[in-house]
């Protein structure tokens, strides 16, 4: 099973929202952490409340520190966006993939619907490319 590393900055909106789709829809194929390079106190609350309207319930999930363990197991190290604000991204240097996504926070709930979605889209399908590459 792939070990995937979702990063953003406070790790309170974009990532978590992406270790929660990426460990329900990708069950059996990959585990997925998230974690930030300067971790926020919460989570965005519009981002959980965009994560509730699809029945993905994040209360469970706090900010994190990204830590050399993390780095150390994971197959792929995915940036949320670090070309957001590239000078509070000190590892990106570590980054395998950087989605380039808009950041939640203070935006409003239409927003991050779109934000929402469009990392659905992009875990789904990286879900799919381990699928096909574990069937060859």
């Amino acid at each position: 099973m792939k070990k995937v590393i979702f990063v953003c900055i406070h790790n309170s909106g974009r990532s978590q929202m992406a270790e929660a789709f990426a460990n329900t829809l990708g069950k059996g194929i990959l585990v997925a952490e998230s974690a930030g390079t300067l971790p926020g106190n919460d989570l965005n609350p519009m981002a959980v409340k965009a994560m509730e309207e699809l029945g993905y319930g994040m209360k469970s999930h706090h900010p994190k520190l990204m830590t050399e363990e993390m780095v150390k197991t994971a197959d792929k190290i995915i940036s949320m966006g670090c070309g957001v604000d590239a000078a509070a991204c000190p590892v990106r240097f570590l980054v395998t993939e950087d989605w380039g996504l808009d950041d939640p926070k203070d935006q409003p709930i239409e927003k991050v619907r779109e934000i929402r979605d469009a990392i659905k889209l992009r875990v789904e399908a990286l879900i799919n490319d381990y699928r096909e590459a574990s069937q060859e």
